[in-house]
């Protein structure tokens, strides 16, 4: 405890660090509220907010936002529309040559990327925005939530007001990330995903006290929950380090190179993307649901994360993706070539195309066991839901909340010790030093 207070009291004596710690607690503190200011035209005394939009795309958006999709507030979409357009740009600076000339001319390239993705922000929250509106007035028509008087101009006001906030969300997460503490896109989509946790936390505590005995459970429920948050630090920081040697050269009378680092390799390099896509990619199929009644209950296992098939076609999706996703954003012979020019060599491995096939073949190798465990992270709240975990709680038990919360939470720890590194103070832990996911690329989370 001593040591606690004392490194709180370090941090603090830091001006920088405690001017980025407060503007980041000013930003996450007016984005809480404007999660609860409801859309213009809607009476909010009619808005059923104990509502579940499922475990499909609806539930990522409500997840993501705080509970502000269900709510309709000004902030509904949330940040979503700004990671898509993210996700598309990084997949063009893969695909398409003109942008990865573009990402390869420094500090220029990079402000024209991210004006690209602006205006793509734009586009994406206009169509998301569209099929909200109409999610809205189908869901409201006969509750009389949108006040007949306003009706009218419901359309128009709620499309300008929903755009208008998802880039104003995109600006406090672009201005923490310059000025606050850690990513602002990924603190943003940390907080929304906490916000919940506290009403999931009491509504679990709740069902296990109600009956004799259960307390003990829950406290079980809760051990099993910080054994599982350890396993995705593992997952997340687990790395393989491939030696490599640098030349030496004399210049004068000083000796340059002649060191030995190490490349580290990522277990899980796609992060948390290939269980977003998988759950994108399985949530499509149940919209036809509706429209073929032979095939819905088959359609419909795909959206209950409990059932025992879903889980299947889930992991399998998983790894499909994760070793797509790999592919697309890591680029041995890219990695081969920069080795070769700064005069780096892997021993044994002859340089070029022979150390860019030896990369790979222990990428491939690596990236196994990690889509594996990406999976079974993923279908853990099915696990947990089947074993008597209320549905609210179980969400924090793995998936795409439990990655980002880990990953952004070292990140952001990383970034302090790092501060209190460069003024001659102790880190955040007597031994070792907290390793982030080494990355500002908010998609990647």
């Amino acid at each position: 405890m001593k040591k606690l207070i004392q490194t709180l009291k370090n941090i603090w004596s830091i001006e920088e660090l405690r001017g980025k710690i407060l503007f980041t607690l000013m930003m996450i503190a007016l984005y809480r509220v404007g999660s609860h200011i409801v859309l213009p035209g809607i009476d909010p005394n009619r808005i059923d907010t104990s509502g579940d939009n499922g475990t499909g795309i609806l539930g990522l958006i409500d997840a993501f936002s705080g509970g502000a999709f269900n709510n309709a507030s000004i902030f509904a979409l949330g940040i979503m529309p700004y990671i898509s357009a993210s996700i598309f740009m990084q997949l063009m600076t893969v695909l398409v040559p003109r942008f990865q000339k573009m990402q390869k001319e420094g500090e220029s390239g990079r402000k024209k990327i991210n004006q690209y993705t602006r205006y793509l922000t734009v586009i994406v929250t206009l169509l998301q925005a569209s099929a909200y509106v109409s999610y809205l007035r189908g869901m409201y028509a006969q509750t009389g939530a949108i006040m007949p008087a306003f009706s009218a101009y419901f359309w128009i006001s709620s499309l300008t007001v929903l755009t208008a906030g998802t880039m104003f969300v995109m600006w406090m997460g672009e201005k923490i990330t310059d000025k606050g503490l850690g990513n602002g896109t990924s603190l943003i989509i940390m907080i929304g995903i906490l916000a919940r946790l506290p009403q999931s936390f009491l509504q679990e505590l709740s069902a296990k006290s109600v009956r004799n005995g259960q307390i003990l459970v829950f406290i079980i429920e809760i051990a099993i929950l910080i054994a599982i948050i350890m396993g995705c630090i593992l997952l997340i920081q687990g790395v393989r380090k491939v030696p490599v040697n640098y030349a030496k050269q004399i210049v004068g009378n000083r000796q340059f190179g002649g060191a030995r680092q190490f490349l580290p390799l990522k277990v899980n390099s796609a992060g948390v993307m290939p269980i977003i896509f998988a759950q994108a990619i399985i949530f499509i199929p149940t919209i036809f649901a509706n429209f073929n009644p032979s095939s819905g209950s088959f359609l419909l296992v795909l959206n209950d994360h409990k059932n025992l098939w879903y889980m299947l076609i889930y992991s399998i999706v998983v790894i499909g993706f994760t070793f797509l996703y790999t592919a697309l954003i890591f680029n041995p012979k890219q990695i081969a070539e920069n080795l070769k020019q700064n005069n780096g060599f892997i021993p044994g491995v002859k340089p070029g195309q022979p150390t860019a096939d030896y990369i790979g073949a222990i990428m491939d190798k690596i990236t196994l066991p990690g889509a594996i465990l990406l999976a079974f992270v993923g279908i853990l709240p099915g696990i947990a839901e089947r074993l008597g975990v209320t549905q609210q709680f179980s969400t924090f038990f793995g998936g795409t909340s439990l990655l980002i919360m880990v990953g952004v939470v070292l990140d952001t720890l990383q970034q302090i010790e790092t501060q209190l590194l460069m003024r001659q103070y102790d880190g955040l832990m007597k031994s070792g030093r907290i390793q982030g996911r080494q990355t500002t690329s908010a998609v990647q989370m």
